[in-house]
């Protein structure tokens, strides 16, 4: 497998692409890091890190977290984002990571990989722990603030293949929609249009999902707009950050405490690494054409080399020619 990395996307980069690459190296797959090629063999040498396995394609630009997403298209057609999306886009890789901008990754996504005919927005799908122990993948997660009904439907069916061929064995996929009640005459226009759609639409479909039901694993997918889906995934995030931190502070209160500590230390650090984003550290942006994977932007080098797995995962299970399938016969491309 052979995944293409954005050397320069994210907040620590170069070193935790660097890093990350060269763990992913380490378990076999082919690397190629798209960048400043002097800059990184210098890092390289400076933190002795190895290269084997390792391809460097340089470009000197880079697009910044704050640059307008559209500037991919022109002002920075050329940096290590773009220059990394086309290689894949031409076959010469077969998925893409970066920790780089959202914005600038999807608009990069739809210009140069370009949209699987008959979808009309592609999604970014992020996965969720639960206390299943299986996580759930919501989508969007912040690539449309707004959206249609037929859109989250959409959603649904993306989400779907992607679940049962990548996560879940080929078992039918549990999807739900997320919503302010379970009851189907629940929330606005969008919502009530969206559950008829996906009713109908053959996916396996569990109703309505209410927020306080989703760390428990109420369903396989999680569907919503892009807006509420990038609140909810960043209350969670920062709400596990709380807790993890609580609980930290809980155990080192006092000599007792801290023996207690020592005794579920292994079971704290099995809870740690459920809620970590490094090991779910990449999230697909479904409805393009070819593997694509955002990486949080403060991925370490562990979240890249979760992100590259998952990059191979998605690019080996065939999810892209049955959203393709399942797409065919929609009119819709805007």
């Amino acid at each position: 497998m052979h995944i293409v990395v954005d050397a320069f996307g994210g907040d620590n980069a170069p070193l935790a692409p660097l890093k990350g690459a060269a763990l992913a190296a380490g378990d076999g797959v082919t690397v190629t890091l798209v960048g400043n090629e002097e800059i990184l063999r210098r890092v390289a040498k400076e933190e002795n890190i190895s290269l084997d396995g390792i391809t460097i394609v340089h470009t000197e630009d880079v697009i910044a977290m704050e640059d307008e997403p559209r500037t991919i298209l022109k002002a920075h057609k050329d940096c290590s984002m773009a220059v990394g999306l086309r290689m894949v886009a031409e076959g010469k890789g077969d998925a893409f990571v970066s920790a780089g901008s959202t914005g600038a990754l999807v608009m990069g996504a739809t210009f140069f990989v370009k949209r699987i005919k008959g979808v009309p927005r592609a999604a970014i799908a992020t996965l969720i722990p639960t206390a299943s122990g299986r996580p759930s993948l919501m989508l969007d997660s912040g690539a449309n603030a707004e959206c249609r009904p037929e859109m989250l439907c959409q959603f649904a069916q993306m989400g779907s293949v992607y679940m049962s061929r990548v996560m879940g064995g080929g078992e039918p996929a549990t999807v739900g929609l997320i919503n302010i009640g379970t009851e189907e005459c629940k929330g606005g226009e969008l919502q009530q249009q969206a559950y008829r759609l996906i009713q109908e639409s053959g996916v396996n479909f569990v109703g309505n999902v209410e927020s306080r039901e989703v760390p428990f694993g109420a369903a396989d997918v999680l569907v919503t707009d892009g807006f509420t889906g990038n609140i909810l995934l960043k209350a969670i995030e920062g709400t596990a950050g709380m807790l993890m931190k609580e609980i930290k502070s809980l155990f080192m209160s006092n000599l007792l405490t801290k023996i207690a500590a020592l005794l579920v230390k292994s079971k704290i650090g099995v809870l740690k690494s459920r809620m970590s984003t490094s090991e779910h550290g990449g999230a697909p942006i479904l409805g393009v054409c070819r593997p694509v994977i955002k990486a949080h932007g403060n991925s370490d080098a562990a979240a890249i080399r979760s992100a590259i797995r998952i990059a191979g995962e998605f690019a080996a299970t065939g999810v892209i020619e049955a959203i393709t399938e399942a797409a065919k016969g929609s009119t819709s491309d805007e």
